[in-house]
């Protein structure tokens, strides 16, 4: 008996026990959940901001007064100044050089040197500030200045774009040549140069996955010029496709994705991979004001009916070359920025923040004299005056 006894206990605590009541019953409540918050997500997805969960991820350890407003550092200034937020840091550029900022104000590096035509161009991760028609080249990236590309002796820059992954497509004019451009992976090593000695090279963008470069060309017939774009492979000499882009005189370039905008006087030319369609924004007998071309898949245009004077319309130009949405102008346009799904207005009173259809997102209704702004692809917005730059975050 006593035998039996003890076996049965043996065999008993051998038995893996059932959970409880409550444990089963907070599993299937969290299950529940869970199912409940995706198929919540699936349905509303449209009418969530993310972005301001990464916002409050990336700054939530910066403060910020009720307005939003982080508080300003002082910056070095300068004429003909610009400024990019650039990737949760500060590049700026004016005739006094280049600085690169925290979001504190720790200065990360700079370049003091006169700089007669300063130039600020950058992507999401890599900013440049060049001296245009000079030599001076310098380049920015992780929170440090990186070795730029050497340039010949002779060469005098027209253009550099920094793409997504720290590509350079470097213009410039060379003797013996009417136009050459260089091609730089992210470590500075030359991939390709593509120098034409018959045709006028003004500009060039590289395409995010850093197998092309598109080069714009101009050419002289009979006293009136004509300009092309010439696609060319990094690995290949020759352009394999091209687009005619008539009178055009290209002010501006981005290259996205799947496509290239082309910013002239009075168009905006989108085209497509491989060059086979093309599609046009027509100012009609508005002048340009301003645009910035950095929103995904999106241009904000500002124009106005008269060659002097300022704007008095914003629109929002989609990648088949229609307008998505306007808006009248009441006031005059300091500055405009576009980036991700955002684009933002600058007044001397008001700072205004729109979503891609220009539907309004967040307002500053005192940007305490900003004269410059800057968007980051979350909505957030880099403010900056002569001598102060800080940090806007949307509530």
């Amino acid at each position: 008996m006593f035998y039996e006894s003890t076996a049965m206990t043996e065999k008993n605590s051998k038995q893996v026990k059932r959970p409880g009541l409550f444990p089963r019953l907070l599993a299937l409540l969290v299950t529940a959940a869970l199912v409940a918050g995706a198929l919540f997500l699936v349905a509303y997805r449209d009418r969530l901001n993310v972005d301001a969960l990464r916002r409050w991820l990336s700054y939530r350890s910066l403060e910020t007064s009720d307005t939003g407003q982080a508080v300003p550092f002082t910056h070095a200034g300068g004429d003909d100044m610009s400024l990019s937020y650039l990737d949760g840091r500060v590049l700026t550029a004016s005739a006094a050089g280049a600085h690169y900022y925290s979001l504190s104000g720790e200065l990360y590096a700079e370049e003091v040197t006169p700089l007669d035509h300063p130039v600020l161009s950058d992507s999401r991760t890599t900013g440049t500030v060049y001296d245009a028609g000079g030599s001076a080249l310098f380049l920015f990236r992780d929170g440090e200045e990186l070795p730029a590309p050497e340039l010949e002796e002779s060469s005098e820059l027209l253009s550099v774009r920094p793409n997504d992954s720290g590509w350079l497509a470097v213009t410039a004019q060379q003797s013996g040549f009417k136009g050459v451009v260089t091609v730089y992976d992210a470590s500075g090593q030359e991939v390709i140069a593509v120098k034409l000695s018959s045709t006028f090279v003004m500009d060039a963008a590289l395409s995010p996955d850093c197998r092309t470069v598109a080069v714009v060309a101009m050419d002289q017939t009979g006293g009136s010029f004509s300009s092309r774009l010439l696609f060319y492979p990094v690995d290949q000499s020759e352009p394999t496709a091209q687009v005619d882009l008539g009178s055009l005189v290209v002010l501006d370039l981005e290259y996205e994705e799947d496509q290239l905008w082309v910013l002239g006087e009075d168009q905006l030319v989108v085209i497509p991979d491989g060059g086979e369609q093309v599609y046009r924004y027509d100012l009609g007998r508005d002048y340009l004001k301003g645009c910035d071309l950095g929103g995904d898949g999106f241009a904000l245009l500002l124009t106005g009916p008269y060659r002097e004077g300022s704007a008095n319309q914003a629109a929002v130009i989609g990648p088949d070359g229609l307008a998505v949405s306007t808006l009248e102008l009441t006031s005059p346009v300091l500055d405009l920025s576009a980036a991700g799904n955002y684009c933002a207005l600058l007044t001397g009173s008001r700072l205004d923040l729109y979503t891609r259809d220009l539907t309004p997102y967040a307002a500053l209704e005192d940007p305490q004299g900003a004269r410059l702004v800057d968007l980051a692809p979350d909505g957030s917005a880099m403010l900056a005056d002569s001598q102060r730059a800080w940090l806007f975050l949307p509530g």
